[in-house]
């Protein structure tokens, strides 16, 4: 009794190193059977757990690390934030040339976005020539070929002086349009409660990210414990159906009426089946973990090691077949086989001769 409950405490105990060395190193593609083999290694990439993460960064390295993505995502926010500007710049005028299909502009707004238009297609071919530096040469074109292209300069100083106030409008549409899709419920808020929560939306989608995160990483582990429990409740299955089976069969040795025998025959189909529906179901988790490119790539193999190992053994029965014939006759043999060999060769150069001899002689 001490004993077995000493085993079981050991097995816990190698259960409990084995989730945590297979939860602290995701990406090493460690399974139970390579830990339980490698117990010495298991004890050390537990030891090493505590002072790496599951990258296998120290804590100081993932400090950096994270400190260097933090400096990397504010210079990318400062880089980002004009190409943002000149995307909006354009939705703006898109909208303008859509809303004018379906009624009239009025004329200083045409005039507004045109000098817009205007000056963002400029700015395009400026940066996208690299005009700044030195006039194109494929072109032809240089920075005072777009100056005389550019508006008036009273029509950009006037589209200067409106462009944040329709900016301001352009941004606060594109809020209430994101609120509405992510709080459909906000339609009938206030422009003040609006403002409000969309200053607050972006902590809210990251809490709700970090939250579908954590749900990920939970399923991760519960899956991966489901899968653990499943194949060890399949395997205990089928030790104690192949136990059943056995006493089902002693038993059916001692059984004499024809009632039992039946009764027997019934009890071991059904156990048959229950074994084939286990082994079934450890095919399907072994589905899970081998894709269906593997399992044809092993079978192929499989099957060109059979033909190749069966051509061989028959090479191999046929040599010795006849190595064993030649052995039957022995030294006879071989004096025989040279004395036909020299009777043939004595042949040959008697042909030749008299081959020779018959010739007709040239005159």
């Amino acid at each position: 009794m001490a004993s077995s409950s000493h085993l079981q405490s050991t097995t816990e105990k190698d259960n409990s190193l084995h989730d945590k060395v297979l939860k602290a190193f995701p990406s090493a593609d460690l399974t139970e059977d390579d830990l339980s083999q490698n117990p010495q290694f298991c004890k050390l990439l537990a030891k090493l757990s505590e002072h790496v993460d599951g990258t296998g960064l120290p804590e100081s390295r993932r400090k950096q690390l994270a400190k260097a993505e933090e400096e990397l995502q504010a210079e990318m926010k400062k880089w980002r934030r004009p190409m943002i500007i000149h995307q909006l710049l354009e939705e703006m005028v898109q909208e303008h040339v859509v809303g004018k299909q379906k009624c009239m502009a009025m004329p200083e707004d045409d005039k507004f976005y045109r000098t817009l238009e205007q000056c963002l297609l400029a700015a395009k071919c400026s940066v996208g020539l690299h005009l700044a530096e030195a006039p194109s040469p494929v072109l032809g074109i240089s920075a005072e070929h777009l100056k005389r292209a550019m508006p008036s300069e009273q029509d950009i100083h006037d589209m200067q002086e409106k462009l944040p106030k329709e900016l301001e409008k352009h941004l606060k549409r594109k809020a209430n349009s994101i609120l509405g899709y992510v709080q459909p419920e906000s339609e009938k808020d206030s422009d003040g409660l609006k403002l409000k929560k969309f200053n607050h939306l972006p902590q809210m989608l990251k809490a709700e990210r970090d939250r579908i995160e954590h749900i990920r990483e939970n399923n991760k582990d519960l899956a991966f414990k489901l899968t653990r429990e499943t194949h060890n409740y399949l395997n205990d299955s089928l030790e104690h159906m192949k136990l059943l089976q056995t006493l089902l069969l002693e038993n059916r040795l001692k059984v004499q009426t024809e009632l039992d025998r039946k009764k027997l025959e019934y009890v071991e189909g059904k156990c048959q089946l229950a074994v084939q529906k286990i082994r079934l179901q450890m095919l399907e988790v072994q589905l899970d973990t081998y894709t269906a490119s593997k399992i044809a790539t092993h079978k192929k193999i499989s099957e060109h090691l059979e033909t190749e190992l069966m051509a061989t053994q028959k090479e191999k029965q046929d040599v010795k077949n006849q190595l064993e014939s030649y052995e039957m006759f022995g030294q006879e043999f071989k004096d025989l086989a040279e004395e036909y060999a020299r009777l043939q060769a004595e042949i040959k150069a008697k042909k030749l001769a008299v081959e020779d001899f018959t010739k007709p002689q040239l005159n």
